[in-house]
C-alpha cells in the first residue's frame, strides 16, 4: 500500500507542475521521465503511464472533478484536485488492465473519507448514465462512450459499493488519536541584576523665571486698515454732501424768482454750509485718498429683466385707464377701508411691541429673583462640600499609609530573590553558546549551497547571452520603399493615393475656413444689433426709475406724516395686566433684598476706548446718513 500511495504522490506533483497554457504534453513527458531515472524501472513506467493518460484525457476527467466539488466535495480541498484526477483515470481507464484487488489496494492508500465521497460520487448509476454520458458524449462519440467507459463502470459497480462499505467501516472502527499531555511549565528563579549602591543626589537648579513679552501695541490701539477705511469713507462722504449742496442751490435758483432767488440762494447756501462744514471742519489733520469712481455697468440679463418689468407695468396701468375710460368703478371706498384696517394693524403693532418690551422688563425681574434665592442655596452647598473634602482627606492619608507598608514588604522579597542570580547567569551564557555555535554551522552549509546554485545561474546566463549575441549578428533589412503616388489596389470602393488625399483635404480645410467667417460676420451683425436695442432699453430704464423714485418719495413722506402723528395711550388688556406683574415681583424682590443682605451685583467692566470711539464715528454716520436721506426727499418734493 505504501509502494502504491508514494507513485500516485509522484503523479499527483508532476501534474502539479504542468501548465496547460505554457508546457506541452510530449515535451513534459520527457522531462518528467529523465527526472524519474533514479526510480526502479516498474515504477517508472507505472507512473508514466498513469501521467500521460491524464494528460490525454484531460477534458473527460476535468468534467467529473468539477461536477464532485460543485456537487458534492464542497469541503474537500482544491489542492486535491489532481488526486481525483488519478483515482478518476484509474477507475474508468485502468480497472480492467490493474484488477480490482490492486485498485482497491491504491484507495486504501489515499484518504478514506475523500476516497468514499469520490468513489461513490462516480459510481452512482443515475449519474453515470444522464449527465456524465451526456457531456462525454460532447467530446467523444455515444458509442465509443458507451461502450468503452459507462458499461465497464457499470459492470464494477456491486464490488465498489461493497469497497466503498468497507472503508466506512474501517473509518467507523478507528480510534481517535490519544491526546499528548501539555508540558507543565516548570518555574525558573529571575534573572535580576545586583542593585548599584544610590549616590548622593545632585541638589536641583533653582528655576530661574523668564522674563515676559512686552505687550503689543496693537492691544491699545485700532489697526491702521480701519482707520484708512474712516479716512475713505469720510472723503466719500463729504463728496456726496458738497455735490448735494450744489444740486439744491441750483434747484432752489431756478424755482424762486430772480428778484427774491438771490437773497433766498445766498441764505439757503449760508444755512448749509453751516449745517455741514463744522462737522467736516472738525478733523483738520485728516488725509483724504481719491477713491476710483466706476460706473456700475449693467449685464444683459438685468438689462432684459427690468425692462420687461417696466413694459409689464406699463401695460397694466394701460389697461387700468381703458378700463376706466370704459366706465369701471374707482378704487376710493377700498383705499378708505384699506387705511382703517392699516391704521388698525398699526395700534395693534405697537401694542403687541409694548408687551415685548414689558415681558423683557418682567424677566429681567423675575431673573433678579432667582439669582438671588440661587446665591443662598449655593453657600449652603458649598459649607456641605467643605466637610466632604475633610473627611476625603482624612481617608487618602490613611490609604497613603498602608501602601508604604506594602512597598517596604516588596522590597525586602525582591532582595531575598536576588541571591540567586549568578548560578542562573552561568546556565544562561551556556545554552547561549550552543545555539550559537549551531547556527554557525548551518549558515556555513547554506552559502555553500547558495554559491553552487549561484555558478550554476551564471553559466546558464552566460549560454543565453551568446545564444543572442548569435541573433543579433543575423543581417535584417532595414526600410521600406513607400510611394505616396500610387493607389494600394485593395479593391476598396473609393481608393487613392495619399497625395490625392492631401490634395482633398485640403481643400475641405478651405471650404470649411470660408463657412467659419461667414457665420462669423452674421454673428457680429446680430451683436451689433442686440446692443442697439440694449442702449434703447436702458433709456427708457432710466426714465421709468427716475418716475418711480418721485412716486416712490411722495408715499414716504405720506407714510412719515402719519406715523408722526401721535397717537393715544394703549389701553390694551395684555400691557395692563404685564404692568400689574412687573409691580409685583419688584416689591417681592425688595422684601427678598431687605430680608437678607446679599453682595451687590458686579459692576459692568468699562469698555476700552477704541470701542468706544470706533462705537462714536458709527453713530456719526448713522445720523448723516438719515439727513442725507431727508435732503434727498426734500429734493425730490420740490
Amino acid at each position: 500500500m505504501a509502494y502504491y500511495g508514494k507513485c500516485i504522490e509522484t503523479v499527483i506533483e508532476q501534474l502539479n507542475k504542468f501548465k496547460p497554457e505554457k508546457d506541452i504534453p510530449e515535451q513534459f513527458l520527457e522531462a518528467a521521465s529523465t527526472s524519474l531515472q533514479t526510480l526502479s524501472p516498474q515504477k517508472q513506467a507505472f507512473i508514466l503511464e498513469v501521467l500521460s493518460g491524464c494528460l490525454e484525457y484531460r477534458k473527460l476527467l476535468a468534467v467529473v472533478v468539477d461536477a464532485f466539488y460543485v456537487r458534492a466535495g464542497w469541503l474537500c480541498r482544491r489542492a486535491d484536485y489532481n488526486l481525483f484526477e488519478v483515482i478518476c483515470y484509474l477507475a474508468t481507464f485502468q480497472l480492467d488492465e490493474l484488477g480490482f484487488q490492486l485498485f482497491s489496494d491504491i484507495i486504501r492508500s489515499q484518504p478514506l473519507d475523500k476516497m468514499c465521497k469520490f468513489l461513490g460520487f462516480l459510481f452512482n448509476p443515475l449519474s453515470l448514465c444522464s449527465w456524465i454520458k451526456d457531456e462525454w458524449s460532447l467530446i467523444y462519440e455515444t458509442a465509443h462512450v458507451s461502450e468503452n467507459w459507462i458499461d465497464p463502470l457499470m459492470r464494477w459497480q456491486p464490488e465498489v459499493q461493497e469497497l466503498i462499505k468497507q472503508l466506512e467501516k474501517v473509518m467507523t472502527n478507528q480510534s481517535p488519536l490519544p491526546k499528548t499531555k501539555a508540558k507543565v511549565t516548570e518555574p525558573k528563579e529571575f534573572n535580576l541584576t545586583v542593585p548599584r549602591p544610590r549616590a548622593i543626589p545632585v541638589p536641583e537648579p533653582v528655576p530661574v523665571m523668564t522674563k515676559p513679552k512686552p505687550i503689543p501695541r496693537s492691544t491699545y490701539h485700532p489697526p491702521k486698515e480701519q482707520e484708512q477705511l474712516e479716512m475713505t469713507r469720510r472723503y466719500n462722504r463729504w463728496k456726496a454732501e458738497e455735490l448735494l449742496l450744489k444740486v439744491n442751490i441750483e434747484e432752489m435758483r431756478c424755482a424762486v424768482p430772480r428778484s427774491r432767488g438771490t437773497t433766498l440762494v445766498q441764505g439757503s447756501e449760508k444755512k448749509l454750509q453751516l449745517r455741514f462744514m463744522p462737522r467736516i471742519l472738525k478733523t483738520p489733520k485728516l488725509t483724504f485718498y481719491k477713491p476710483n469712481n466706476v460706473p456700475v455697468k449693467l449685464n444683459t440679463a438685468a438689462i432684459l429683466r427690468e425692462g420687461s418689468l417696466y413694459q409689464r407695468q406699463v401695460e397694466k396701468e394701460l389697461q387700468r385707464v381703458d378700463k376706466l375710460v370704459d366706465g369701471a368703478g374707482d378704487f376710493s371706498e377700498f383705499l378708505e377701508w384699506q387705511k382703517k384696517m392699516q391704521a388698525k394693524d398699526q395700534e395693534e403693532a405697537l401694542a403687541a411691541g409694548e408687551c415685548r418690551r414689558l415681558q423683557g422688563k418682567l424677566s429681567r425681574e423675575e431673573a433678579i429673583l432667582a439669582r438671588q434665592l440661587l446665591r443662598q442655596g449655593n453657600k449652603q452647598k458649598a459649607d456641605q462640600k467643605k466637610e466632604e473634602t475633610a473627611e476625603l482627606m482624612q481617608q487618602c492619608a490613611e490609604r497613603r499609609l498602608q501602601e508604604e507598608r506594602s512597598m517596604k514588604e516588596l522590597v525586602e522579597q525582591v532582595i531575598e530573590v536576588q541571591k540567586n542570580v549568578k548560578v542562573a547567569q552561568m546556565k544562561l551564557l551556556k545554552g547561549r553558546r550552543q545555539i550559537v555555535q549551531e547556527v554557525i554551522e548551518e549558515s556555513r552549509e547554506l552559502l555553500q549551497r547558495t554559491a553552487e546554485a549561484a555558478k550554476e545561474e551564471q553559466k546558464r546566463r552566460c549560454e543565453l547571452i551568446a545564444q543572442h549575441r548569435a541573433l543579433e549578428t543575423q543581417p535584417m533589412r532595414k526600410g521600406k520603399l513607400v510611394d505616396l503616388t500610387q493607389i494600394p489596389g485593395y479593391g476598396l470602393e473609393g481608393e487613392m493615393s495619399v497625395v490625392e488625399l492631401r490634395e482633398r483635404l485640403a481643400l475641405l480645410k478651405e471650404t470649411q475656413q470660408r463657412k467659419e467667417e461667414e457665420k462669423r460676420d452674421q454673428i457680429i451683425q446680430a451683436k451689433r444689433a442686440r446692443s442697439q436695442g440694449l442702449q434703447n432699453m436702458v433709456e427708457q430704464i432710466s426714465l421709468c426709475r427716475a418716475a418711480m423714485g418721485r412716486s416712490a418719495a411722495l408715499r414716504w413722506e405720506q407714510k412719515k406724516a402719519q406715523s408722526a402723528a401721535p397717537g393715544p395711550p394703549s389701553q390694551d388688556q395684555r400691557v395692563l395686566e404685564l404692568r400689574r406683574r412687573i409691580e409685583e415681583s419688584a416689591a417681592e424682590r425688595r422684601k427678598q433684598a431687605a430680608s437678607g443682605p446679599i453682595s451687590a451685583p458686579r459692576a459692568p467692566r468699562p469698555k476700552p476706548r477704541a470701542q468706544l470711539e470706533s462705537r462714536h464715528w458709527v453713530e456719526l454716520q448713522q445720523s448723516r446718513e438719515r439727513r442725507l436721506r431727508a435732503l434727498q426727499r426734500s429734493c425730490v418734493d420740490a
